[in-house]
């Protein structure tokens, strides 16, 4: 699942807006008094920090995005979508609770009573599915505070529920020997609250104020008497201008109370970089000088945020929403997700348990953690499909949390034709794993290999664990996790052939562990290895490239689903090309076809196979789902045996993306 586009435009555009640089900053900032010590406000200071062994060994964390936001019930940034006149929930507020001039989000909030919720119950289920350490949302781009804010009078002990939301969460947490995390994400609110601030443009509330204009004065007599909505709205100010010193300030007391309030062990920013220049620097060095003080000198505390450059890795932990590493990463990192939408959706879409532990897996096996968002609906319940997926969890786990918990990882991350695309925003968009793909990891001289799908000959082949010449590793056992019992096995320069039981000891993802002698030498040099599938012909002589056995060579296109159907797609540059390894049991000749979809305009592919070079011309086909057969030509080999056929852009000045969804090799009569 991903981000709406809308809403990701959104986000961009306040990803731009909102970031100051420190010197930007520090011209109109007050005084940010701040715990001096080890650590200064700057980036060559903070280079000193070195991730906690808590965090490396607890690889997985649930996180309660819960805010107002989740009582209507209408999925992501409600508080903002409501004031956007003609969207959904725009519409959908008009139809639950009336024009937002007469009835605004700061009424939503007084609706946010918590009735329900029980901190210690849902933690006891998610330390049982899982988490070691579990994190709350304590503001949102709402601009309100989940806790007894000394510098924030809109938060939840004021309004709404009447209670400190993030302390009752962090004793819960902690009494179950659970770490506890806190996000922060009002550096935002400045920009992303200015809607609130207009006025329909059409309509018979044309030109009346949304209830972002109201001030202290026009609250005598109603429920919010003597509370200012401009501290909750940001106050009124030109669109698009940047945050002035007093909002920055602001900010910056609001999350230094946060932190000495609650002590928490992961501040999480919602922001590439440190938040509001200088004011997020020294947060940041607060933070780590009281984590020394509160630790007797030991830096036990975590720091998270987006979008950092390689050079400056080493002075917090890099964190990727809705997306994942492509490979080992040097430092500690976390990937943030949820199983649907962020603020809680009626009759959400979720990702199934599944695809929760697959996604686990590969992130653990490149030295990441996955921290989960589960929605919390606004009375503080979960719903049932919810518990079920963490009860499946929960199950999955009980059997293999001992390739998971306090791991690290092996020389390489896994095999096998699914690797995934880096960076932010882009899950799902990989094809589904199958018994090729394997991650694994690393503990107490043990190696773990997750197979995330299961063979259906019930021979597994870890081809990573090939006889190199050279290597001294040795294979000695190999054993499932959770099956009682020796696996037989062969090793041999092809790999490790392990012969799996009869009867599967979990639902997906199957962890072997195996043990032996210098398993860390069986590639010392680190050569590429082929996972690639040798296709045969089928009956009628024919060679059928799919999806099932193509390799993917370059950084941008991949295997995407459209349809229901498997092609390559995000082929946009001519650096990335495709491989199929094919079998010619002898003599023969074949009329090469492709199926291609294009709608950036008419274009030329190449296709080579032995010492044969075909180009073919691809025309328009005016829309990416739109198909056609293109016809290459005709290839002749002599000689029987496995080949590579290759296709890639014909010519670099000339070339347009396309999609693929396949080649065929007919044999010619």
């Amino acid at each position: 699942m991903s981000i709406p586009r809308g809403v990701l435009i959104c986000w961009i555009l306040l990803m731009a807006t909102a970031q100051l640089g420190p010197t930007q900053a520090a011209d109109s900032a007050p005084e940010l008094p701040y715990a001096e010590g080890t650590f200064a406000p700057n980036w060559d200071s903070l280079k000193q920090y070195e991730c906690p062994e808590w965090f490396r060994d607890a690889k997985l964390g649930i996180w309660a995005h819960w805010s107002p936001q989740c009582v209507p019930g209408d999925g992501d940034w409600y508080a903002r979508g409501m004031y956007q006149e003609g969207s959904g929930q725009y519409q959908f507020h008009l139809e639950h609770y009336g024009h937002p001039s007469q009835f605004g989000y700061k009424d939503i909030a007084n609706l946010w009573t918590a009735a329900n919720w029980e901190p210690g119950k849902l933690i006891d289920l998610y330390k049982r599915a899982g988490a070691r350490y579990f994190v709350a949302l304590a503001n949102h781009h709402c601009n309100f505070d989940g806790w007894d804010s000394t510098y924030h009078e809109w938060n939840s002990v004021n309004v709404g529920p009447h209670r400190d939301i993030i302390g009752e969460w962090a004793k819960a947490a902690r009494e179950r020997g659970l770490k506890f995390g806190v996000t922060v994400h009002s550096a935002r609110a400045w920009n992303w609250f200015e809607v609130a601030h207009g006025s329909d443009s059409q309509g018979p509330m044309k030109g009346v104020p949304y209830d972002g204009n109201l001030t202290k004065a026009d609250g005598k007599g109603t429920w919010w008497e003597g509370l200012d909505p401009q501290e909750l709205y940001c106050r009124a100010h030109e669109p698009g201008a940047p945050p002035d010193a007093e909002y920055i300030e602001n900010w910056f007391l609001r999350t230094k109370d946060l932190i000495d309030k609650y002590r928490p062990d992961l501040l999480y920013f919602d922001d590439n970089q440190l938040p509001l220049g200088e004011a997020g620097f020294r947060i940041a060095a607060h933070y780590y000088n009281q984590s020394l003080r509160w630790h007797k000198g030991a830096l036990e505390n975590v720091l998270t945020t987006k979008g950092m450059p390689p050079e400056l890795l080493k002075a917090l932990v890099l964190d990727i929403e809705r997306g994942i590493s492509d490979a080992i990463e040097p430092y500690p990192w976390q990937t943030d997700t949820c199983i649907g939408q962020w603020h809680y959706l009626d009759n959400c879409d979720y990702k199934t348990p599944q695809q929760v532990i697959q996604m686990l897996v590969d992130i653990v096996s490149k030295n990441g953690n996955l921290l989960l968002s589960i929605p919390v609906r606004g009375d503080g319940t979960i719903d049932s499909t919810e518990v079920a997926i963490l009860e499946s969890m929960a199950d999955w786990i009980a059997v293999n949390s001992e390739g998971i918990y306090g791991t690290r990882p092996w020389i390489v991350f896994g095999e096998g034709a699914t690797r995934g695309q880096g960076g932010q925003f882009n899950e799902g968009q990989s094809r589904p794993y199958s018994a090729r793909d394997i991650r694994f990891t690393a503990k107490d001289g043990a190696l773990y290999a997750f197979a995330l799908g299961w063979p259906e000959d019930g021979k597994l082949m870890i081809r990573s664990l090939a006889k190199v010449p050279g290597a001294r590793g040795k294979v000695t056992g190999v054993r499932m996790l959770g099956h009682a019992g020796v696996l037989p096995f062969v090793h041999d320069e092809n790999g490790l052939a392990v012969m799996l039981p009869e009867a599967r000891p979990c639902e997906f993802a199957y962890g072997l562990k195996i043990t032996g002698e210098r398993l860390t030498e069986f590639r010392p040099s680190k050569v590429p290895m082929d996972y690639s599938i040798v296709v045969s012909p089928n009956a009628n002589g024919d060679l059928i490239l799919g999806m099932d056995s193509v390799e993917v060579h370059g950084g941008q296109a991949r295997i995407e689903t459209r349809a229901g159907q498997e092609n390559i797609g995000f082929w946009d540059t001519t650096d990335d090309w495709l491989s199929w390894k094919v079998k010619i049991p002898g003599a023969s000749s074949f009329d090469i076809t492709l199926q291609c979809a294009t709608g950036a305009g008419a274009t030329s592919i190449a296709i080579d196979l032995a010492a044969c070079s075909l180009t073919a011309a691809v025309p328009s086909t005016g829309d990416w789902d739109r198909y056609t057969s293109v016809e290459a030509g005709r290839v002749t080999i002599t000689e029987p045996g496995e080949y590579m056929v290759a296709v890639r852009a014909a010519d670099k000045a000339t070339w347009r993306p396309i999609n693929l969804r396949g080649v065929l090799l007919q044999r010619a009569p």
